[in-house]
């Protein structure tokens, strides 16, 4: 018999707090957007906004002041200057929207501007993004997205709905208006924003009931760690992009387990009503849910804790989503689904598939 926290006769009524849940992701959300606007947009790293990254390493504590002013001194007062990773490591990273100037140059005199310091130092990294490159990469994260959850969306109408043909033809017609959209030159921000606004109103209107509610939930996860990364004015980079394309990845397979066990449910008792049904998928499969995730943010909290500045952004994009992924796939795909099926036709169905 496997490990179990909670018994799976449990019967705590999670739907019952439906509507509590919903104001607060609704809030974090906008809270989020509203970070977000207010700064101007995201804090975007290198990677995405193009420039110069250097980062230093020093034998002991230095006065991030007199950095600064040694740094000018040399004539770069363009480089901003924070600290990095651990504070025991003593590391710092200087950055610049420069681009126009040769690397190898600007370690010269980053060097002997940090010499005047007279504590030992390292340079051990200097990265360089031309701003080109930096949004055609931002682009290729939001495309990267937006395929994942389009993908998402036809698995669960297949797996759910047994509805492959349906949604395959969706996801034909989103990539052909995307792929010729991008030839107007429209800008990536908006045209995948209005592709995601389509697909849910897809999901919507071919009553892709499962596949709607999973992509809600994905899409509430992706929102709030954003957010949260603008609230903490934390660089969003390459490394958050895979943080959170991880995220949906861990987020679907909480919520598939608990659609499936819903859809077992239906098919031992199709009279009962879908709250309960619903309730008693959750309660069951708790759990398992509770070790999954708890086990996984033992390592995420390893990882934020001793894996130094490198890895910290991806690692704090990881904790945050596992906690919403975990909570949205109770609260927020199990309630979308509650709102709007299944149809008295839907339960005939699958008690009648058997799958």
């Amino acid at each position: 018999m496997g490990l179990e926290l909670i018994k799976p006769d449990t019967k705590i009524d999670f739907m019952s707090k439906r509507r509590i849940t919903a104001i607060m992701s609704i809030s974090l959300i906008l809270i989020g957007l509203i970070s977000i606007v207010v700064k101007g947009g995201l804090k975007y790293g290198v990677d995405f906004s193009g420039g110069i990254n250097v980062q230093v390493r020093f034998a002991h504590k230095v006065d991030i002041s007199r950095l600064k002013k040694v740094l000018k001194e040399e004539g770069l007062s363009s480089l901003r200057v924070q600290r990095f990773g651990q504070s025991s490591y003593h590391q710092y990273l200087l950055r610049t929207p420069i681009t126009n100037i040769d690397p190898e140059v600007l370690k010269h005199r980053v060097a002997q501007g940090l010499k005047k310091l007279g504590i030992p130092f390292t340079i051990q990294r200097l990265e360089m993004v031309g701003p080109k490159v930096g949004s055609e990469l931002k682009d290729k994260a939001l495309e990267a997205l937006f395929y994942a959850v389009l993908l998402i969306s036809i698995y669960i109408s297949g797996r759910f709905e047994q509805k492959w043909g349906t949604a395959a033809l969706m996801a034909i017609a989103l990539s052909v208006g995307v792929y010729f959209l991008k030839l107007l030159h429209v800008p990536m921000a908006y045209l995948i924003l209005a592709a995601i606004i389509i697909t849910l109103g897809l999901c919507w209107y071919l009553r892709l009931n499962y596949a709607l509610g999973a992509v809600v939930a994905l899409i509430h996860d992706v929102l709030i760690t954003v957010g949260m990364f603008s609230l903490f004015n934390r660089e969003f980079d390459l490394t958050v992009v895979a943080g959170l394309l991880t995220i949906i990845g861990y987020s679907l397979n909480d919520t598939i387990v608990i659609f499936d066990r819903i859809r077992e449910n239906l098919r031992k008792d199709k009279k009962k009503p879908f709250i309960q049904t619903i309730n008693e998928a959750i309660n069951q499969t708790l759990s398992r849910t509770l070790l999954t995730s708890g086990t996984t943010l033992m390592v995420v909290v390893a990882m934020l804790l001793l894996g130094g500045g490198v890895i910290f952004n991806f690692a704090l994009s990881l904790f945050i989503g596992i906690v919403v992924g975990t909570y949205s796939s109770i609260y927020i795909a199990s309630s979308i689904l509650l709102g709007i099926g299944p149809t008295p036709e839907k339960r005939q169905a699958h008690v009648a598939e058997g799958t």
